[in-house]
C-alpha cells in the first residue's frame, strides 16, 4: 500500500537498551537507578502517572468542558519527562517516551469526561462513579489492544507520519542527546517560541483569531508536505464553490458552512480508500504467510518491534468480553448495541489511526457521528443506549489512535514496544479513574456544565461553552430521524475514494510512469500534479472536509512552505559540526521543516495546557 508523503525516515536500528541495562558510564548523574531495574520503571511511573499525566488530564478535561477541543499531553509530557530523563544521557530518550505514553494515556482518557456531561444532558440516571470508572478503564484496555493491533500496518508498513508523534520523538532525541540538541536546538526552540506567541494571538488579538490562525496545524502542514496539504485545499475549495447546490438541494442550511456535510464526505472517501488498501492488504497478507521463514529472520533483526500476536489477540478479546460484561451486568445495557458500537471500533481506530498519521487530525466527533447515523440505520431509536454504545466507539479511538501515534514516536526512536504497551496499560487503568472524577468534581463545582445548551440555548453558562458535548448530544438524540443527505453525501464519498484510490495504485504501480516522474524537473512537476491535485489521496483530501475553511488554508500552507524549503534550499540535512562524530548528519525526519513544524506544534500545545491550568486554578481560587 502506498499513501503520498514526503520523504521518510529509515527504520531505526534496534535500541541498544530496550530495557537492558544501560552503560554506566552514560549516566550523567550517579544516584540514578540504572536503566531497566524496577526502580527506574518505578521512577518513571511514579512521575508520569501523579504529576505528568494528570496535569495533562485536568488541563485537556478543563479545555473540553469550555471551548469543546483538547490538546494531548505528548509533547509536555515529552519535554518534562525529558528533564527526568536527561541524567541518562542520548539513552534517556526511551524513558522520556515511556513517560510521555503513560502520561498522553491519561490525558486522552481524561477529555472523554464529556461523555458523562452528554450522559446527564440526555436525562440518563448516572451509575455509581465505581460503575462508570470499570466501565471505562475495560473500554480502554480493549482500545490499546486494538490500536496495538494496527500499529504493524499504520507504522511499520504504511510508516505514516503522525505529525505530532516526529515533533515528541525530535524533543526527546534532541533534549537527551547533547549533538542533537547542539544543532536543533535552535530551530525547534524558535519554532516552539513562534507556537506559543501565536497561540497567545489567537487569544489576545481579534484580527488573528478571525483569520483561523493555528500555528499546530501550519506546523503539521510543514511536517507532511505540499503532496499531503495541497489536496486539502484542493477539496475546501471544491466545497465552498458547492455550497449554493448544496444549500439548493437541501444537503445545507442557508448559514451552514460546507464542513457540515463535507464531513460525511470525507469519512465515506476514507472508507472507500480503505475498501483498495485492506483488500490488497489480504493479498500481501497471503503472501507472507508463504514466506513465512522470510519473516521471521526479518523480525529477529528487529527485535525491538516483536510484538506476541496471539498474545494480543487474547488480550482484545478478553477485554471485549469484560466490556460486554460490565455493559449488561453492571451498567444494563443491551449487548447487542455494545457489541455493535465494539465492531465500529475496530473499523474506525484503523479509519481514524489512516487521518491522524496524515493529518494529524483525529476525527473522533465525526466517527461518532457516523456511527449514531450508522446505528439508527439497523434500528436503534433510544439514545441513551446509543450514547452507550458510541463512548465504546469514541474512547477506543481516542486512546487507539494515540497509541499509534506513540508508536510511531517509539517506531523512530527504536523503543521497545513490549515495555511501551505496558506503560500504556498503566496510563489508561489512571485515565479511567480521573476521567470519572473529574467530571463529577467539575461538574458538582460547576452546575451550569450539566445545562443542556441545546434545549436552553439562552442559559448563562459563562465559559463552559462544551461544543464538544454540544455536538455529541445534538447527534445522538436525533437518533431515529436519519437524513437522507447524509446517507447519500456517504455513498459519494465511498464511491469517489475508492475510485481515486483504486487509479492512484493503478498510475503509481506503472513503472513506466516512474521512470518518468524521476527523470526531469517536468517529470517531477506532472508527478506532483498528479499527486496532489488530479488524483490526489482521498485519506489527505478528506481533511478539507473535516475542518473550517482556514484551517484548511493554513495545513496547506506549511505544506507549501516545506516543499518550497526542500526545492530551493541545499540545507534539508544539515551536517553536525564541531561535535563527536564530525559530519554526522541529523536523522532525515530532523530536518529544518520538521523541526520547526514539531515546534510550532509544541508551542501552540504548551500554551493551551499551560492556559487552561492556569484558567482552572483562577475559578478554584
Amino acid at each position: 500500500m502506498s499513501l503520498p508523503a514526503p520523504s521518510l525516515p529509515p527504520e531505526p536500528p534496534a535500541p541498544s537498551s530496550g530495557g537492558a541495562v544501560a552503560d554506566a558510564t552514560q549516566l550523567r548523574f550517579r544516584w540514578l537507578p540504572p536503566v531497566g531495574t524496577w526502580k527506574y520503571h518505578l521512577l518513571l511511573s511514579a512521575v508520569a502517572l501523579f504529576v505528568l499525566g494528570p496535569l495533562g488530564g485536568i488541563a485537556a478535561s478543563y479545555m473540553n468542558f469550555s471551548v469543546g477541543f483538547f490538546v494531548g499531553g505528548q509533547v509536555l509530557a515529552g519535554i518534562l519527562g525529558s528533564a527526568v530523563t536527561y541524567g541518562y544521557g542520548a539513552e534517556g530518550k526511551h524513558g522520556a517516551n515511556y513517560m510521555q505514553t503513560m502520561a498522553a494515556s491519561v490525558a486522552s482518557l481524561c477529555a472523554m469526561s464529556v461523555l458523562i456531561q452528554s450522559m446527564v444532558w440526555l436525562g440518563m440516571e448516572m451509575p455509581a462513579a465505581w460503575k462508570l470508572m470499570l466501565f471505562v478503564g475495560c473500554v480502554g484496555m480493549f482500545a490499546v489492544g486494538v490500536g496495538m493491533l494496527y500499529t504493524p500496518l499504520l507504522v511499520d508498513k504504511l510508516q505514516l507520519d503522525y505529525p505530532s508523534g516526529l515533533a515528541v520523538a525530535n524533543i526527546l532525541r534532541a533534549l537527551t542527546d547533547k549533538r542533537l540538541l547542539k544543532v536543533s536546538i535552535s530551530k525547534l526552540g524558535g519554532g516552539t517560541l513562534l507556537g506559543a506567541l501565536a497561540a497567545w494571538a489567537t487569544e489576545k488579538v481579534a484580527f488573528v483569531a478571525s483569520i483561523g490562525t493555528s500555528a499546530a496545524t501550519l506546523g503539521a502542514g510543514m511536517i507532511v508536505g505540499s503532496r499531503i496539504t495541497v489536496p486539502a485545499i484542493v477539496m475546501a475549495v471544491i466545497g465552498v464553490a458547492l455550497m449554493p447546490t448544496f444549500r439548493e438541494i437541501g444537503w445545507l442550511g442557508p448559514n451552514d458552512p460546507f464542513r457540515k456535510i463535507g464531513f460525511v464526505i470525507g469519512l465515506g472517501m476514507i472508507c472507500g480508500a480503505a475498501v483498495v488498501d485492506l483488500s490488497l492488504l489480504a493479498v500481501q497478507a497471503a503472501k507472507r504467510i508463504r514466506e513465512r521463514a522470510a519473516v521471521k529472520d526479518e523480525a529477529a533483526e528487529e527485535s525491538w518491534k516483536k510484538v506476541n500476536v496471539p498474545r494480543l489477540l487474547a488480550w482484545v478479546a478478553v477485554w471485549g468480553a469484560a466490556t460486554l460484561l460490565v455493559g449488561t451486568q453492571v451498567l444494563d445495557q443491551p449487548m447487542g448495541w455494545l457489541l455493535f458500537g465494539m465492531l465500529l471500533s475496530l473499523l474506525f481506530v484503523l479509519i481514524n489511526g489512516i487521518s491522524f498519521g496524515i493529518t494529524d487530525q483525529n476525527p473522533i466527533s465525526s466517527a461518532f457521528v457516523i456511527s449514531v447515523l450508522l446505528m439508527s440505520m439497523v434500528g436503534l431509536r433510544i439514545p441513551l443506549v446509543g450514547m452507550m454504545a458510541a463512548t465504546i466507539l469514541l474512547i477506543s479511538t481516542s486512546v487507539g489512535c494515540d497509541m499509534q501515534q506513540d508508536r510511531s514516536t517509539g517506531w523512530r526512536l527504536g523503543t521497545n514496544r513490549v515495555t511501551q504497551f505496558r506503560y500504556q496499560v498503566l496510563g489508561v487503568t489512571m485515565g479511567a479513574l480521573l476521567c470519572v472524577g473529574l467530571a463529577r468534581v467539575f461538574m458538582t463545582a460547576y452546575p451550569a456544565l450539566t445545562i443542556n445548551q441545546l434545549d436552553n440555548p439562552n442559559a448563562e453558562v459563562g465559559q463552559w461553552g462544551s461544543a464538544m458535548t454540544y455536538k455529541l448530544v445534538g447527534a445522538i438524540r436525533d437518533l431515529g430521524s436519519l437524513s437522507q443527505a447524509v446517507v447519500n453525501a456517504l455513498l459519494i464519498g465511498l464511491v469517489i475514494g475508492f475510485v481515486y484510490e483504486l487509479l492512484r495504485k493503478v498510475v503509481r504501480n506503472s513503472a513506466r510512469y516512474q521512470a518518468y516522474v524521476k527523470r526531469s524537473r517536468t517529470g517531477f512537476a506532472v508527478g506532483w500534479t498528479v499527486d496532489a491535485i488530479l488524483l490526489p489521496s482521498p485519506y489527505a483530501s478528506s481533511f478539507g472536509g473535516f475542518v473550517a475553511f482556514p484551517v484548511s488554508l493554513w495545513f496547506g500552507a506549511g505544506g507549501i512552505v516545506t516543499s518550497l524549503w526542500n526545492t530551493f534550499s541545499k540545507r534539508g540535512q544539515p551536517a553536525v559540526s564541531g561535535s563527536p562524530g564530525e559530519g554526522e548528519a541529523l536523522p532525515e525526519d530532523m530536518s529544518t521543516m520538521s523541526l520547526m513544524g514539531g515546534g510550532l506544534i509544541a508551542g501552540e500545545s504548551l500554551f493551551f495546557l499551560i492556559a487552561g491550568l492556569i484558567g482552572l486554578a483562577s475559578l478554584l481560587a
